[in-house]
């Protein structure tokens, strides 16, 4: 088990009904039957033959009942609604299409590749409470989003930018990740030559340099 995949199992609480979309390798629906942390599972990908990983994997807790695979485009296909929803591993606009297309779970986990800031502000749109939303590293930076589908919750325009847990308890993945973009947005400003873009690198810059100066004067 990756460090990816080992944080994202150890944020899912338990369920009655949970479901994998885009489950891959299916080791996160593996974790959460193994530990009873639900009672049933579906696991769900676009592509049969991607979720035939999955299917080898569970396919004792197949024939049990306790999984259902689904070859299917995010939810469509599962018949029944599902108390917790994983989506890891895609963008952040793929995740807002697939949770726009049913009400929102009771309980959910995300990690969208990129567009984060689009995830959280559709669930703050759709009256969702975050729980928890932070940046974690294995090799590559990721962001990591739980929350309940009901509760409603509020974000500064920094913290949907940077996500809240990142601005209020920073850890060493996220600031390593600002530092490191904003070398590189350095590099970009020395050889942009159009006004537009160098402007918007510029703002992104002074967001990041603000937001390190506020979070390491507190570390």
């Amino acid at each position: 088990m990756t460090e990816r995949i080992r944080t994202i199992c150890e944020a899912l609480p338990e369920a009655e009904i949970f479901a994998d979309i885009g489950c891959d390798h299916g080791y996160c629906t593996k974790y959460m039957l193994d530990r009873n942390k639900c009672k049933k599972a579906y696991i769900s990908d676009i592509s049969a033959k991607c979720l035939q990983k999955a299917s080898t994997l569970l396919q004792a807790e197949i024939a049990r009942g306790r999984c259902v695979p689904v070859v299917a485009d995010g939810l469509e296909g599962i018949p029944e609604a599902c108390d917790l929803v994983l989506i890891a591993g895609l963008g952040g606009e793929e995740i807002v299409k697939i949770l726009s297309a049913r009400p929102l779970p009771a309980s959910f986990a995300l990690q969208p590749m990129k567009n984060t800031e689009k995830v959280r502000e559709f669930l703050l749109a759709r009256g969702a409470k975050i729980t928890r939303d932070f940046t974690f590293r294995d090799g590559k930076y990721y962001d990591l989003i739980t929350g309940s589908g009901v509760g409603g919750d509020a974000y500064t325009a920094l913290e949907l930018e940077f996500g809240r847990d990142n601005l209020n308890c920073p850890n060493r993945a996220f600031l390593e990740k600002l530092r490191g973009e904003r070398e590189k947005l350095n590099g970009f400003l020395c050889s942009c030559e159009k006004r537009e873009a160098r402007a918007e690198i510029a703002a992104r810059v002074r967001r990041i340099e603000e937001v390190l100066h506020a979070v390491e004067k507190d570390i």
